[in-house]
């Protein structure tokens, strides 16, 4: 039996991944590129709960502006031909995402200049981010166990009229969150916000560094990695990015199961210590 494996970036074409089954599915191998690139997973569990602004507005009784207003954060990191998700983190200059928005398979740079949009008060917003800046838990994140594949990086400028995302406390399993992401490619052209409750599910491992990898339950598509995963009281704070999804159907709508699931990294450890480094001004190191 083979089980896919794949980082949500997408390149205008998706890339899969594949390796062969552990006995324990969870456990992150070493991937490799196997599969065709015409093949778009959109990895979901039955029914697809994914919802605009204006639905999830309607079904929690709130209303539409202020949850718009409330999830600005929120944006798209285009890298070249690449884009997948990121949201202001703890400033307004700051973003987190997954590393393999910003780095190819190979290990290279998807981009010289990556570009932070979002959107304000309806406005597109288009702010340089500088590439001196990232700091990732790898910078060939396709190499090496997930876990390691997050990133933090400092825009070219501060954005204003956009509260960002602060951190949450640390992720624990079966906790209820939030996803909130653009970047799905099967959603509003990739652009649309997208937010649906969740749930954490498992453990799956835990990296020197400190992260900490976890199953999750919301639906995904190519395209939202480094998406936000918020948790709390009020669910505003970030506590983990997406970073891809484990399946043997990619392209099946099944339930949520030890082959079937998507999976984040929690902002912990390194990570943490790195978007307070950056919100602060300091520079960091940029890991190998």
């Amino acid at each position: 039996m083979k089980i896919w494996i794949g980082m949500s970036c997408i390149a205008f074409e998706a890339l899969l991944l594949s390796a062969t089954a552990q006995a324990d599915p969870f456990l992150a191998p070493q991937m490799r590129i196997a599969a065709p690139s015409n093949i778009v997973p959109v990895v979901v569990f039955g029914k697809n709960s994914r919802e605009t602004v204006d639905q999830f507005a309607v079904e929690h009784k709130l209303d539409a502006k202020d949850v718009r207003h409330a999830h600005a954060a929120s944006g798209l990191i285009e890298c070249g031909r690449a884009h997948g998700a990121g949201q202001l983190t703890l400033s307004d200059d700051v973003v987190t995402s997954a590393a393999h928005v910003f780095f190819d398979e190979a290990g290279n740079p998807r981009a010289k200049t990556c570009i932070f949009a979002l959107e304000i008060d309806g406005n597109p917003v288009r702010v340089p981010i500088d590439p001196s800046t990232i700091v990732a838990g790898s910078t060939d994140p396709y190499a090496i166990a997930a876990v390691h594949d997050w990133a933090v990086a400092r825009l070219a400028h501060p954005v204003s009229g956009v509260t960002p995302y602060g951190l949450a406390d640390a992720p624990a399993a079966n906790l209820p969150v939030e996803f909130v992401a653009r970047g799905h490619i099967d959603w509003g052209e990739g652009r649309r916000l997208s937010m649906e409750n969740c749930h954490l599910h498992d453990q799956l491992e835990v990296a020197a560094e400190g992260t900490r990898e976890f199953s999750f339950d919301c639906e995904t598509g190519d395209g939202a990695s480094g998406g936000a995963v918020l948790m709390g009281a009020d669910q505003m704070k970030i506590g983990a990015v997406l970073v891809g999804w484990r399946s043997n159907r990619p392209m099946a709508a099944m339930p949520f199961s030890r082959t079937h699931y998507n999976f984040v990294v929690s902002i912990e450890g390194a990570f943490r210590k790195a978007v307070i480094a950056a919100a602060a001004g300091h520079k960091v190191l940029v890991a190998k």
